[in-house]
């Protein structure tokens, strides 16, 4: 993954940002389109990235909303909406490093989502009871780790089962695209100190020739 670094680096962030944003639809709208759900959780299974972090994603087109995403927040984009998906996506990007140094609990992941594969293979990514087990890996694992990711949203939204189960499922696909991320050489620091790389990258990838 080392031919394009910021290229993949970019990817695999938009790619949290993606998932956070998927979060945040649903805590406050209830719904997500569904194509987006299940190109998103996909990920989870991309266990083996190949040089091109694109393809992780189903190209660079699947990426759009995260790389716009991506821009605002870096530019600086301070209205409510888009400072709760920042919120989420630093705290995804702060967990990933605590979850780093839990040889026990990657492996806890690991091993749930080979079992989910093949839940997936057999109802499809988004059915019920895919995402119940999603959710109840990151419930297990990453969601004991601290801080927690605080997800806020309408109370009727989120005390609906079928919508608590899609934000824990986004959040663990959230994290993947965060070690995505740092496998590539992301690192916090480069979001402060590099950041006007990281948007000139994110505009090309926008342009129709990326």
């Amino acid at each position: 993954m080392a031919t394009h670094p910021y290229r993949n680096r970019t990817l695999a962030l938009a790619g949290v940002f993606e998932a956070v944003q998927l979060v945040q639809q649903v805590a406050r709208r209830g719904m997500t389109d569904s194509a987006a759900l299940e190109r998103v959780l996909h990920t989870l299974f991309e266990l083996n990235p190949p040089e091109d972090v694109a393809l992780v994603y189903g190209g660079v087109g699947a990426l759009q909303q995260g790389l716009c995403g991506l821009v605002d927040q870096l530019q600086g984009r301070k209205d409510a909406e888009a400072m709760e998906v920042t919120r989420y996506a630093i705290s995804v990007v702060h967990l990933e490093r605590r979850l780093a140094k839990q040889p026990a609990m990657l492996a806890r992941i690991a091993e749930g989502l080979e079992a989910a594969r093949g839940q997936a293979n057999h109802f499809g990514l988004t059915h019920a009871n895919v995402l119940a087990n999603l959710a109840s890996i990151y419930s297990d694992t990453v969601s004991q780790l601290t801080p927690r990711v605080m997800v806020s949203g309408e109370h009727g939204h989120l005390q609906h089962p079928d919508n608590v189960n899609k934000v824990r499922a986004l959040l663990l696909a959230a994290m993947r695209s965060a070690v995505l991320w740092r496998q590539c050489g992301g690192r916090r620091w480069q979001l402060i100190f590099r950041r006007g790389e990281y948007v000139q990258q994110a505009r090309q990838l926008l342009t129709p020739t990326a």
